[in-house]
């Protein structure tokens, strides 16, 4: 019985901080809108090098002329989901600056239901421009219901993965400023050498060897590859690797997340009041 309560008293904390955090998301539409737009434009520029490219009959790597409009669907939902890094140091510089922070902190609120409630939110405010791209990359590289589902459990995990960076990347925006803004920083980095736009095999050596250093390459990479080859046991088989740093950080990182915030904030407090 008391389980029972636990779990019904956690579910109502993350629906009600869901509920909160789309409502603040939905008081500046425009806003919203043009992030959506700015996705977009980021994956035309990419679009017009590669089939330059093409038109000299040259394949890159599992790309052709004909398939790598699926390649920036993809691109688009990552970037989609990608902002969730960012919606977790805003939310939490908001409640800082209202100064309705340290009751959330300081209440009986499980840090794990933050981590989620979060999440929950930033999925829901981005599902429309989602589903639509994830229909355009079925409708233009159609595949399996099997394989849907697994592609859509694959980006569920990479969602979670950008919420423990977001998690990390937000208790230093209230404790420590200056080290948010160079992880900040730092991240962007990462994220430039993950080949979320551009294919591996364009990159010369040397970058290559930084690019084969980031996890986040071996995602994206396992995501892009179970939607072309639609058989995810073959997939499976000749990229195990790449399952398991996937399987590996969306369930340490989030646990990581909730560990720093715990530890940081403990330590230095709210800072910058």
């Amino acid at each position: 019985m008391i389980k029972l309560k636990t779990i019904k008293e956690n579910i109502s904390q993350i629906l009600a901080l869901t509920e909160k955090n789309i409502k603040l998301s939905l008081r500046y539409k425009l806003g919203l809108v043009l992030s959506y737009i700015n996705h977009i434009i980021a994956i035309f520029t990419p679009l017009i090098i590669m089939y330059y490219i093409f038109d000299f009959r040259i394949n890159v790597g599992y790309w052709t002329y004909q398939n790598f409009i699926l390649y920036q669907f993809i691109a688009y939902n990552i970037m989609l989901i990608s902002g969730i890094v960012n919606t977790f140091p805003s939310q939490f510089l908001g409640e800082k600056y209202w100064k309705t922070l340290p009751a959330l902190i300081i209440g009986p609120f499980n840090r794990f239901n933050l981590l989620f409630g979060i999440f929950l939110s930033h999925l829901a405010i981005i599902s429309f421009p989602f589903i639509l791209f994830f229909i355009l990359g079925i409708i233009w590289e159609p595949i399996s219901i099997i394989t849907i589902i697994f592609i859509i459990l694959i980006f569920f995990l990479i969602a979670l993965i950008f919420s423990g960076i977001g998690l990390i990347l937000g208790v230093f925006a209230i404790s420590n400023e200056n080290v948010w803004k160079l992880l900040s920083f730092l991240l962007l980095f990462v994220f430039w050498f993950s080949c979320i736009t551009y294919p591996f095999e364009i990159f010369p050596s040397i970058i290559q060897r930084i690019i084969n250093l980031n996890p986040l390459y071996y995602i994206f990479d396992v995501l892009r590859i179970t939607w072309i080859q639609d058989n995810i046991i073959i997939t499976i088989q000749n990229y195990p690797f790449n399952f398991i740093i996937l399987l590996g950080t969306s369930t340490i990182l989030p646990f990581i997340g909730v560990f720093l915030f715990n530890l940081i904030y403990k330590k230095y407090g709210i800072a910058g009041y």
